[in-house]
């Protein structure tokens, strides 16, 4: 005879095994939790693999600069990723030779949608550069790092930046700043390449972001970091949030919106962006001797994991 007790113990059991199979299933791509989860082992370790990457950079390697219409195509592209279309996002990258794919970080166990150029292997590379997302999220904000190598150590901030929050996007350039013709490669202050076509995406969404550089420590003496909002009077709160954050840690920071400080970006093309769209955007310059200096890189990312975190929550000024 079956009694009430036994019913409910076998009720019980199979409520589990259901729920299990639900958790192993997988989650749809509009979910907001990860698909992996914290900590999980296998994958890659992605601060490598943008080191990796970057290591072959050089004033004498290879740029192509893009067309208008590559340009646009690279922009749909990363619209369609956004918009949580990856198939047809992929189809649309690889007309221009852009391969699409996922990546998960060892370090953390979340999973990255990676842009990669398809010629950066190759004899010729383009030099267009990567594109990280974070998966199972939606995008908030964006780190930008325009002079990798150039601005030495500032890909492995970037890096640090994406990982210490949710919800971001980072965006590398795919050269040296000086591997163009004349100042073809200088992203930073180009309006026709495709790094900048990513950044006007994302400024085109309303994300805010946040764009790294990197100053000789004789060029802004007993200074650590200079932080601005380049053309721009939108994100001044947040960029007094970051500073504080910043001194908070040890850092004497210029605050461009305080004082006349150097290497103010006002002449940033993706700052320029916007500031015409009233997005905030903060340039962040940082000294040599913080950025090749592991503990204090690690409280610099630190601090701009506070601003990021308020960006996650939708805050943005």
């Amino acid at each position: 005879m079956v009694t009430i007790a036994t019913t409910l113990l076998i009720a019980a059991v199979v409520a589990t095994a259901l729920v299990a199979g639900l958790t192993h299933r997988g989650e749809p791509s509009d979910s907001r939790g990860p698909h992996t989860r914290q900590g999980a082992r296998g994958g890659v370790d992605l601060l490598t693999r943008v080191t990796d990457y970057t290591a072959r950079f050089g004033p004498g390697t290879g740029y192509r600069p893009p067309t208008r219409a590559e340009r646009r195509t690279a922009a749909s592209g990363l619209k369609l990723l956004l918009d949580g279309h990856p198939q047809q996002a992929e189809e649309r990258l690889s007309s221009i030779d852009l391969s699409l794919g996922t990546v998960t970080d060892s370090a953390t166990g979340r999973r990255y949608a990676e842009i990669t150029d398809r010629t950066e292997a190759g004899p010729a590379p383009r030099g267009w550069g990567r594109v990280y997302v974070e998966t199972g999220r939606p995008a908030r904000w964006s780190v930008q790092i325009p002079h990798p190598v150039a601005d030495r150590n500032t890909e492995r901030l970037g890096v640090g930046v994406l990982r210490g929050g949710h919800g971001g996007v980072l965006v590398i350039a795919g050269s040296h700043r000086k591997a163009g013709r004349g100042d073809a490669a200088d992203v930073a202050h180009r309006r026709d390449t495709v790094f900048d076509a990513f950044c006007d995406e994302l400024a085109e969404r309303r994300l805010p972001g946040l764009q790294l550089h990197g100053f000789a420590d004789d060029s802004a003496p007993g200074r650590d970091v200079i932080a601005s909002t380049g053309r721009g009077l939108v994100g001044r709160a947040d960029g007094r949030l970051l500073a504080d954050r910043l001194r908070e840690r040890g850092f004497d920071v210029c605050r461009a919106w305080v004082r006349s400080c150097p290497l103010e970006g006002r002449t940033n093309v993706q700052g320029g962006k916007a500031a015409a769209g009233h997005v905030p955007f903060l340039h962040v310059e940082f000294a040599n001797a913080l950025r090749t200096d592991d503990r204090r890189t690690a409280r610099a990312v630190d601090a701009m994991g506070r601003l990021t975190a308020a960006w996650e929550r939708g805050r943005t000024t």
